[in-house]
């Protein structure tokens, strides 16, 4: 079974208990990391993961909040005697300011190598024991992705938003998965970002089962219990998750229990 593991859940602006939002695909192959906020390799080793075995990192956009943590993952992994390789996704304006963050901390030998694999939104990632990664361009400040890790087989599917206003691209990538995790960063209507009640409409209209909202904060969005009934309110009747730091979200290998 593969599982989707949250390793950061809250907004731009940490809470106490909430890092900035990333995660990392546990399959077959080895852990796939979704963007990679502060203390990204620590997070890892927290979620009984192991850091060197990374197989990818897919950086969904170029925000300080979702790339910020790339050279200190690197250079742990330098020093823990990482030499193949790290692949890493993203858009090309996310992986050239990217590059540029890594080579301003001059960490000069004291730096994984990298390999870094321009995509563009619509291409597809071949993952390990027939998951692939699907891609699509959101609603969000910078240009930035969408995800759906799915099995080609069993039809087993997670999406996940990334940062965006609600948008019908992410309604398309989701339809049909058997959860989606979406960002929920705001009380009312802002440009590239969701509330907790447009994530629900998204979900109810992509038909999925499961709901969990990420970039999320009591703080700055909203409490949770108002978060939640804002969801039940657009119509999603559904499993609802607010996200929380270490959450595993199980996706089997058939459409029953993903």
């Amino acid at each position: 079974m593969a599982r989707m593991v949250l390793l950061g859940v809250g907004t731009a602006v940490p809470d106490g208990d909430r890092g900035h939002t990333h995660l990392v695909w546990d399959g077959p192959g080895g852990p796939f990391l979704v963007d990679a906020g502060g203390s990204t390799y620590q997070r890892l080793l927290k979620a009984g993961l192991d850091p060197q075995k990374l197989q990818g990192i897919v950086l969904t956009h170029s925000h300080a909040d979702h790339i910020g943590g790339l050279p200190l993952l690197l250079f742990s992994l330098s020093l823990v005697g990482r030499t193949e390789p790290v692949p890493v996704y993203g858009l090309e304006a996310t992986l050239a300011l990217s590059r540029k963050v890594v080579e301003s901390f001059e960490l000069e030998e004291h730096v994984a190598p990298v390999r870094w694999q321009p995509i563009d939104a619509g291409n597809e990632l071949a993952l390990d024991g027939g998951w692939v990664v699907h891609t699509a361009l959101n609603d969000h400040s910078r240009p930035c992705l969408a995800l759906r890790f799915a099995h080609h087989t069993s039809g087993a599917a997670l999406a996940y938003s990334g940062d965006t206003s609600p948008c019908q691209a992410v309604v398309d990538l989701a339809r049909g998965a058997g959860v989606l995790v979406h960002e929920a960063t705001v009380a009312g209507p802002w440009a590239g970002h969701t509330t907790p009640y447009e994530a629900g409409a998204v979900a109810a209209q992509a038909g999925v089962r499961h709901l969990v909202l990420v970039h999320f904060s009591p703080q700055w969005t909203m409490p949770e219990a108002q978060a939640l009934e804002a969801v039940r309110g657009a119509g999603f009747a559904g499993r609802v998750d607010i996200g929380q730091e270490g959450q595993v979200i199980p996706v089997a290998g058939d459409t029953s229990d993903a």
